[in-house]
């Protein structure tokens, strides 16, 4: 009997075309639920800046799911383009990639971490977990404001 999976997770320069399709997948997805002036997932261009630090997450070299850690300064961070692959819903990836996303912001000294996410019932299993690690719903945070298609979560680091 195989144990649970083993995840890899490290720095990815998102020129991988197995990232890159997830990511390209993962925007379509959230044009698809909300109206384009309130998505706010990034294309791979805008990842790559020096604010932002991505991660894949692989197991046995198959891409499992990506995150990023945005600095958006004063102590702050912001999760960014959080996604597991259509295999790897549901087997723990997600909370893996945001699991290491947290320890990294706590590294760095961050105060709090947030996050804004649609409303649409796709995400439900997104909201679950990041409730599930402590972050709380509330009215804003960063640039983002919470409406019908826009939910702001956040997390104090302590």
């Amino acid at each position: 009997m195989a144990g649970p999976p083993v995840f890899a997770i490290a720095p990815d320069d998102l020129t991988a075309g197995d990232v890159l399709a997830l990511l390209t997948h993962h925007l379509a997805e959230m044009h698809a639920c909300s109206p384009a002036c309130k998505v706010h997932a990034m294309p791979a261009e805008r990842l790559r800046s020096p604010d932002v630090t991505f991660f894949a997450a692989r197991v046995a070299g198959e891409l499992a799911a990506v995150g990023a850690l945005r600095d958006l300064g004063n102590g702050t961070g912001e999760v960014k383009s959080m996604r597991a692959a259509e295999a790897w819903r549901g087997r723990g990836a997600g909370r893996a990639i945001l699991l290491h996303l947290l320890a990294e912001a706590r590294a760095r000294g961050y105060r709090e971490v947030g996050l804004e996410t649609g409303q649409h019932p796709v995400f439900g299993p997104a909201h679950g977990l990041y409730e599930q690690h402590g972050f709380r719903k509330t009215d804003r945070f960063a640039d983002y404001v919470s409406d019908d298609f826009t939910q702001c979560m956040v997390l104090p680091l302590g």
